[in-house]
This record gives structure tokens, C-alpha cells and sequence, in this order.
């Protein structure tokens, strides 16, 4: 391959991957930029790429008459507690699953596989009978249980690969010098995977972040609803109020936003690491 091949194929790959990024940015910049606009602007039928009127009324509406701080306040408290819950279990599960064998192991693998192929709603009305039953309906207990339940397949599947990745012969020598299982897990083994354990901390995280079908079913109460679920408030009978939906979404990004930022190589690294291998 001369150079002047290895130039094209360059400058394909760059107008190829800037078509793909300006195809993930347009949304964003389409929701920022309608959360500057006052109403009229909004529903005008002339396109503005750019808000003729500046306005952060929208924002103001959002954290001053809305109750969009309550909700904020509790997405991070649930998702944080689905993060933690989920990411110490699936620890705990991923090293019995990579370091002892047993009867079914492999049944228990494809099990928790089986799981992602089936759809989320599918299990939500009859959990929604056994947690009416259990009185955890509209509680933010039952709200993190659920949603700590639900990521804890995958989560498991994830930390048995990124233990199957540690050698053992750094177990077996933490043995022989002293220590039982569990000291070699969390004095050895886990400052090895700490890539592993974020990435799987902010799977929990974000899935808790984002999901409304459960938040809307389970949560009644204004007090606890989620930022999801309060969105969806600002969709009424004959209007919708796309400026305060929009500066919403925005700040519902933050998080997210700042999580990846700061955390964005222990993401990579643990996602790559924990490539999922029989």
C-alpha cells in the first residue's frame, strides 16, 4: 500500500467518523438551543438554527416553580444506591462465578444471558402485583431494589470476565502468605480492577439515570419521582411545554456529562478488559 492509498483511507475514516459525531451532537445542540428559545420562537414555523431571542426563562421556570430539584435530588440518590448496591453484589457474584466451579455453573451463565434478551416490561406488571402485595409501591426503597435487581445479570456477567482476566497465581500467592478468600479479594484482586468495577458502577448508574417505564409505574408521589418521570410532567392534555422539557434535559445531562469526563479511561480500560469470553 503506497501512500497516497494510505492518505485516502485517512481521509475517509475522518469524514466517515465526523459524519457519525456531528449525527450524535445534532440532538444536543437542537435541544440546547430550543431551551434558550421563548415559547413563540419554538413554535414558529420558520426554522432557527440559532435562537433569534435569548431566554433563560425556561430555566428559570425549571428550578424556581417546578419541583425539578426534588427530582434531581432523587435520581442521584437512586441511582447512586443502584450503582452501589449493584456493583458490590455483582462482585461478589462475578468472583464465585470465575473462581468456583459447580454443578450448573455454566445453566447459571446462560441464564443470566437469557435474561437480556427478555424485554424489561414484560416482568413489570407482575412485579408491580408482588410489590403492591409487599407494600413497596411508592417507596424509594422499592425503587432501588427494583432497579438494583434488574442491572444485576449483566453486571454479573461483566465482573466474571474481568476476574476471569486476573491470573490465579496472584490468589494462590496472597494464600500462601496469609490471607483467606475474602482478603485476597478486597486487599488483592479488586485494586486490580478497578477499571472494571467503575465501568460497572456507571452501567448501574445511568440505567437507573435514564429509565422512566419503571420510575412512572412504581412512583406515585411527587416527593419521589425522578427526573424522567418529571419530565414526562410537563407533557400536557393539548400542550407541550418543550422550552422547561428541554432545559430539563439539558441539566439532566450534567451528571452524566461530568461522570464520563472524569471518568472516561477507567471506562475504556474496564469495558475492554472485561470483553465477555465463555
Amino acid at each position: 500500500m503506497n501512500k497516497k492509498q494510505r492518505t485516502s483511507i485517512v481521509i475517509v475514516r475522518f469524514v466517515v467518523l465526523l459524519g457519525y459525531l456531528l449525527m450524535v451532537l445534532a440532538p444536543f445542540y437542537w435541544l440546547f438551543i430550543t431551551s434558550l428559545k421563548p415559547k413563540l420562537d419554538i413554535l414558529t414555523t420558520n426554522i432557527q438554527y440559532w435562537p433569534k431571542h435569548i431566554t433563560f426563562d425556561n430555566y428559570i421556570y425549571l428550578f424556581e416553580t417546578s419541583n425539578f430539584a426534588v427530582f434531581f435530588k432523587n435520581s442521584i440518590i437512586l441511582s447512586l444506591a443502584t450503582g452501589l448496591f449493584g456493583t458490590s453484589l455483582a462482585v461478589l457474584g462475578g468472583y464465585a462465578m470465575a473462581r468456583f466451579k459447580f454443578r450448573g455453573h455454566k445453566l447459571v451463565i446462560y441464564g443470566l444471558l437469557l435474561t437480556q434478551l427478555i424485554p424489561g416490561v414484560l416482568v413489570l406488571v407482575p412485579t408491580i402485583i408482588m410489590y403492591s402485595k409487599l407494600g413497596l409501591t411508592n417507596t424509594m426503597g422499592g425503587l432501588i431494589l427494583f432497579y438494583t435487581v434488574g442491572t444485576i445479570p449483566f453486571s454479573l456477567i461483566l465482573m466474571r470476565s474481568f476476574f476471569d482476566r486476573i491470573p490465579m497465581d496472584l490468589e494462590e500467592a496472597a494464600l500462601i502468605d496469609g490471607c483467606n478468600k475474602m482478603q485476597s479479594l478486597f486487599k488483592i484482586i479488586l485494586p486490580l480492577m478497578v477499571p472494571g468495577v467503575i465501568a460497572t458502577f456507571i452501567f448501574a448508574f445511568i440505567g437507573a439515570w435514564n429509565d422512566l417505564l419503571g420510575a412512572v409505574m412504581i412512583i406515585s408521589s411527587d416527593s419521589l419521582k425522578t427526573i424522567p418521570v418529571g419530565l414526562n410532567m410537563f407533557i400536557h392534555n393539548y400542550d407541550i411545554d418543550w422550552g422547561v422539557m428541554t432545559a430539563g434535559g439539558i441539566a439532566a445531562t450534567v451528571p452524566s456529562l461530568i461522570m464520563f469526563a472524569f471518568m472516561q479511561r477507567f471506562v475504556v480500560n474496564g469495558l475492554t478488559d472485561g470483553a465477555v469470553k465463555g
